[in-house]
């Protein structure tokens, strides 16, 4: 690779010349900067990227971890968040985690090595704390978290309505007749899966009911398959579940049992996934806006925003498995 010195020599000049002419420095004179620029083209100069963000400190990269890149949740935040960064001259660095605490540490050190400028977090179900955070990235990265968030950490947060979304869900099942409704809660670690349970619960102690059961920790098809099951078994006749996979997963439990959804059972997911307006019956679900909290995500690491917190709302799309009324009208 041609270096700046050898374009020095070639000129007659010094390297320090030479380097402040490739980054526009007021200092050299215009003659001089065109003169190197001829140069650098001619040997065929590439900016050792790497290098200048070791001298000045940082990069013009942020970077972003979400645990699963493959859920459409994650990919539209991404999405969102990179039109906002890239409108600002910056771009993104994706990491994910899978949901495993150790690679959340090394998607953090890998960031701090490369010097971005910034680091947009969502946090892996393994990570019970942000201790690990702080101490990978100090006080020199600034941080927003998004979606899943530890209330304890410094900077920005942009969060859905978690509480208040799981409430419009289980209020909905509630005015559609259903009367001995459970929940298929997600992560106890996750701030998130908990407001959403408390969403729940209160929805239900405003109507003068309790919950039927509470399945915590089930998130994915198999663990909603084998919940659903127990259920029926305890004179469940509908279930909100804080993500949509799980809700996948009891949906085709209950067909297999021979449940007519949502004539005997209703059914409620969260986040909208694609699947959701495909399957049958096609499934009811609090739609996250995701593209607008990684906008909201991207916006509060450029104004440099102090801690505090954007709430972003959720939306109800009332779909087959819940919509019992339209069942007894037809």
């Amino acid at each position: 690779m041609v270096t700046i010195t050898e374009i020095a020599q070639a000129l007659g000049i010094t390297p320090s010349t030479v380097s402040r002419a490739l980054t526009g420095s007021p200092r050299v004179k215009p003659s001089t900067r065109q003169a190197v620029e001829k140069m650098a083209a001619e040997m065929g100069y590439q900016r050792n990227v790497v290098a200048s963000n070791l001298r000045r400190g940082r990069s013009d990269i942020v970077g972003i971890i979400v645990p699963r890149i493959n859920r459409g949740f994650f990919s539209s935040v991404i999405g969102g968040a990179e039109q906002v960064l890239n409108e600002a001259g910056l771009s993104v660095l994706i990491c994910q985690t899978h949901e495993r605490y150790e690679d959340e540490v090394r998607a953090l050190k890998t960031l701090r090595t490369n010097r971005v400028c910034g680091v947009l977090l969502s946090h892996a179900i393994e990570s019970s704390d942000g201790s690990h955070v702080a101490e990978i990235l100090g006080d020199q990265i600034p941080l927003v978290q998004f979606d899943r968030v530890f209330s304890g950490l410094p900077g920005a947060k942009v969060v859905n309505d978690n509480f208040n979304g799981a409430y419009t869900a289980t209020r909905h099942l509630i005015d559609q007749g259903y009367r001995h409704i459970g929940t298929l809660a997600g992560y106890m670690s996750s701030e998130a899966y908990v407001q959403r349970l408390e969403g729940f619960r209160t929805a239900l102690f405003d109507a003068g009911m309790a919950p039927a059961v509470e399945f915590p920790d089930t998130i994915v098809p198999e663990t909603g398959h084998e919940a659903a099951l127990k259920a029926l078994e305890a004179g469940c006749d509908a279930l909100y579940s804080a993500g949509d996979f799980s809700a996948l997963g009891a949906i085709q439990a209950l067909k297999e049992q021979g449940c007519r959804i949502p004539e005997d059972f209703g059914i409620v997911g969260t986040a909208n996934e694609s699947f959701t307006a495909l399957m049958t019956p096609t499934l009811s679900s609090l739609a996250l806006k995701a593209s607008e909290i990684g906008r909201a995500a991207a916006r509060a690491f450029l104004d440099g925003a102090p801690a505090g917190e954007t709430v972003i709302p959720m939306e109800l799309i009332i779909r087959q498995s819940s919509n019992k009324k339209q069942i007894w009208q037809k």
